[in-house]
């Protein structure tokens, strides 16, 4: 069972690292070498692009409105990274599936890849516009204060556009449309694995919970066992000494 734990426990820390090293490693590149809105393909592939956007908001460019909406959703990811560095270590304590911990630690990296964004690259990086690379640590200060600043976003994957074949009229349709990073990704490969294999995952902890049940029932059963052997044995104590016997000591010391 320990060493279970401790795969699970090296597997977590594992994949936080890995997923936050090449999130924020690959968003600094981006940042710090390519305009805002600039675009290039990926080993000539029309179809898998680093476009560099950025978006306030939530995952895949999606947008929460306002000052207060992005200082909510920013708390909001805040909270939830504690819940889920909570829920981690109670699955390795409880002897989960390593598929499940992983599952969630890819989630968790995610959410803290984001957060990070959000939290410090609003003080650290001048901003970004059409025909200006932005720079680090720039003299003037950043361009947002803390947990106001924008998410990087980058990977870009137009695999398919048109009207298909027809339906849509004159409007064309474009798959797949939104543009992303490395922890919205994490995020989203975590969600697919644990619906993937739920049952799996969760067979097995529901089976720990069997057999806890049965272990608390055989311990139930032993002490109501040794219960019964005293109460027995009281019995027999008091079927072999006799009224008589109490009553003849007395008559001794007399």
């Amino acid at each position: 069972i320990n060493s279970v734990k401790s795969k699970s426990t090296y597997v977590s820390i594992g994949l936080v690292f890995l997923v936050l090293l090449i999130d924020q490693s690959l968003k600094i590149w981006i940042k710090t070498t390519m305009t805002y809105n600039q675009e290039h393909l990926v080993l000539g592939l029309d179809w898998f692009r680093l476009h560099f956007t950025e978006n306030p908001g939530m995952a895949f460019g999606m947008e929460l409105g306002g000052d207060y909406g992005k200082l909510a959703l920013s708390l909001f990811r805040i909270v939830a990274v504690g819940f889920m560095v909570y829920y981690i270590r109670l699955l390795i304590k409880q002897g989960a599936h390593v598929g499940l911990v992983a599952s969630i630690s890819l989630i968790l990296a995610g959410a803290v890849g984001n957060i990070l964004d959000s939290a410090i690259y609003g003080l650290i990086f001048s901003e970004s516009h059409y025909h200006e690379i932005a720079t680090i640590f720039p003299e003037g200060g950043g361009y947002a204060k803390f947990l106001h600043g924008k998410v990087v976003d980058m990977l870009y994957f137009p695999m398919y556009e048109g009207n298909l074949f027809g339906l849509l009229g004159e409007r064309n349709f474009q798959f797949f449309r939104p543009v992303f990073n490395i922890a919205d990704a994490s995020i989203t490969l975590g969600v697919i694995i644990i619906l993937a294999f739920q049952k799996r995952f969760f067979a097995n902890m529901d089976k720990k919970d069997d057999a806890n049940v049965v272990d608390d029932s055989n311990n139930t059963e032993t002490v109501m066992t040794e219960t019964s052997n005293v109460a027995i044995a009281e019995s027999e104590i008091m079927e072999t000494t006799t009224p008589e016997e109490f009553d003849g000591s007395d008559s001794d010391d007399d």
